[in-house]
């Protein structure tokens, strides 16, 4: 059984696939293009088809070695998706004889010039620049060969390993130092803080005291102006001397009722309230001169 091309061969008849056109000629001169379907070729008379042309999207990826303007070599992977326009088909089919190896001419050409323009970080944030410069060349030159350039991408940027390794120590040493930085201020807040509380604290300490200590002399001379009032012939001095025994025997009583079994020891006898009376009043009197 023959097969169906030798079959269509005999009976003057090709087939054309969709999606694909036919270059026909007549005698080895180009006569016309075929669309999808089937064609009278009389073969007998000088027809035939000289070959096909796919108008699918087709795509090519490249990878193009190059440096970078701080001398770092990186290796610049590109995919162009291109495809034959159906109304220039005889020149997509006739001019160029392989369509590849020139697209990837151009491509290594724009890369190769505006790569090392650029430093290596700059390429990277740089790369929808580098695939626009590089869809306008091709557009400007494979136009005229019946293809267009539909999208123009550069997928990656990729240098040597010990430079990405030397680019993840550096980003991580600044982070580092970023985090040492936001630590060392925290800890600065904190002690700024602390030492604002702690400075609060005794602000508001010392008020307590002196309010303390207000309390205490307003007390005792409202007791000597009492008791002068109640007990005729009394001066300030005898209740002065007399509150003091009382404080001296109170607190004589609450270091006898501690629990603790540290000693005290204190002079005591009976000229010692005198000599505790006569030693305050003599404070008293001294810082009075001062």
């Amino acid at each position: 059984m023959l097969p169906l091309t030798a079959m269509g061969n005999i009976l003057c008849c090709v087939k054309v696939e969709q999606s694909t056109v036919a270059i026909k000629e007549e005698f080895g001169r180009f006569e016309k293009v075929l669309q999808p379907g089937c064609h009278w070729m009389p073969w007998f008379l000088g027809k035939q088809v000289a070959g096909h042309l796919s108008l699918r999207q087709q795509q090519l990826d490249l990878r193009c070695e190059t440096k970078t303007k701080d001398n770092v070599f990186v290796n610049v992977v590109a995919s162009i998706q291109y495809r034959a326009l159906a109304e220039r088909a005889s020149d997509a089919f006739y001019r160029l004889s392989n369509t590849k190896t020139q697209i990837q001419a151009y491509v290594f050409d724009v890369i190769r010039a505006s790569v090392p323009k650029l430093n290596l970080d700059d390429a990277f944030e740089q790369k929808n620049e580098i695939a626009r410069a590089v869809e306008d060349e091709l557009e400007k030159a494979m136009s005229a060969y019946g293809f267009q350039i539909v999208q123009t991408l550069i997928v990656d940027i990729d240098p040597d390993d010990r430079v990405k390794r030397a680019m993840n120590e550096i980003n991580a040493a600044a982070r580092l130092r970023v985090a040492a930085n936001e630590k060392a201020e925290a800890e600065k807040i904190l002690l700024i803080k602390r030492a604002e509380g702690e400075a609060e604290s005794k602000y508001l300490s010392g008020l307590g005291i002196a309010r303390q200590r207000q309390a205490i002399v307003d007390g005792l001379r409202d007791s000597v102006l009492g008791f002068s009032v109640n007990v005729p012939g009394t001066t300030a001095k005898d209740v002065m001397d007399m509150v003091l025994v009382t404080q001296y025997f109170d607190t004589m009583k609450e270091i006898g009722a501690a629990s603790k079994s540290s000693a005290v020891f204190i002079p005591h006898g009976p000229g010692a309230v005198r000599d505790v009376a006569t030693q305050i009043r003599d404070g008293l009197l001294q810082a009075s001169h001062k």
